[in-house]
């Protein structure tokens, strides 16, 4: 089969579309085949050199397909089954996993990082991570949900328990899980701001973003304007450096920060640790007292460890689910690309331009 691969760490040429040896099934694993495979900006550190990552490496993560074949022990799924290839659970084979110590296991399937991931025409999955989804869901839309969608909703509800009617200020508001914070906060009647580039903000405004917010500017001196003393309940925001301590001051009493993401870190399409401690560097350090004085909150969140976890994102996947089929949701594909234009795919998300989610499809 055909896969895509990197050797070496580095900008988009070192992406390699080359054949690889075929996977075959253990007989607890279900073997996919590939019909889209969504790209994320965890795909962007891997491919620039994510701690963890061993060489070479089939990069990608959510996966939607068809069961190509299923192994011995597996009676759930028949071959030509349409399922998505969730990034949840735990490898199945290590030896913590054999012990049953699952909570201490660190070779997650998280698909991209510490094992080879979807960016290929077949791809062997414990049956933990397949999920069978509904033929008005197309493998595009699939692909699109899990980490983008499952992040949003940990962070609305999981973690911020967003009630009826609050005030949401999103940061990267353009992005897979910018799109899909929009389209959950609206169905719970919120208001919602968006920051994102003045040419994509008639598209937030399609998506339910009542205001969109120019990122060229100063967001919070914009945000202001619209809240006025009141402030905000919840921000995500996914830059990180200076824009949590502005985010921090635009909140509201019991406003939440969450932090899901140091975009600001990154810089070209190389790594650059010295820019990276720089942005370290410039966050500010906050004392309990301060917060508990404040009536504020701020959260952290890496669905990527998260997924570790079934007993959390399982039943948040399928409370994303039962939004889809009432109609709430439509996960929103920009730009499809073939495996061969991985190294055009990357550098497309990498400039900012994607509005909702960018796929990678044999």
């Amino acid at each position: 089969m055909k896969a895509v691969r990197i050797h070496e760490f580095g900008g988009p040429e070192v992406l390699m579309y080359e054949d690889v040896t075929d996977p075959r099934p253990r007989p607890d694993q279900v073997l996919v085949r590939v019909k889209a495979c969504s790209l994320n900006h965890l795909d962007v550190w891997v491919r620039k050199g994510l701690p963890g990552v061993k060489l070479p490496h089939i990069l990608g993560s959510d996966v939607a397909g068809e069961v190509a074949e299923v192994g011995e022990y597996v009676g759930t799924f028949k071959t030509g089954q349409r399922v998505l290839v969730a990034p949840m659970h735990f490898c199945g084979h290590c030896e913590k996993c054999l012990a049953g110590v699952q909570n201490q296991c660190r070779e997650f399937t998280v698909l991209g990082n510490a094992v080879d991931g979807g960016n290929c025409d077949l791809i062997a999955v414990p049956l933990a991570n397949v999920i069978a989804i509904p033929d008005a869901l197309d493998f595009n839309q699939a692909a699109s949900v899990p980490l983008v969608f499952v992040t949003a909703w940990h962070m609305l509800v999981g973690l911020a328990g967003l009630r009826m009617g609050q005030t949401v200020l999103v940061l990267g508001a353009s992005s897979g899980v910018g799109i899909a914070a929009i389209q959950i906060a609206k169905t719970r009647g919120c208001q919602i701001l968006g920051v994102a580039s003045a040419s994509k903000h008639d598209f937030l405004r399609a998506q339910g973003c009542q205001h969109p917010i120019d990122s060229a500017g100063d967001y919070a001196a914009q945000a202001r304007a619209v809240v006025g003393d009141k402030g905000v309940d919840l921000i995500l925001d996914a830059v990180g450096g200076r824009s949590w301590t502005q985010g921090y001051d635009l909140l509201g009493p019991c406003g939440r920060l969450v932090a899901f993401g140091l975009s600001s870190a990154s810089a070209g399409n190389t790594r650059n640790l010295l820019h990276a401690l720089r942005q370290l560097m410039s966050v500010k350090k906050w004392n309990p007292m301060k917060l508990m004085d404040d009536n504020k909150t701020i959260s952290g969140t890496n669905v990527g460890h998260l997924f570790s976890r079934p007993d959390l994102v399982a039943p948040q996947l399928a409370s994303l689910m039962d939004m889809y089929g009432k109609g709430d949701l439509h996960p929103h594909v920009d730009r499809a690309f073939p495996f061969t234009e991985a190294a055009a795919a990357h550098q497309y998300i990498h400039d900012r331009k994607s509005r909702g989610k960018v796929l990678l499809v044999p």
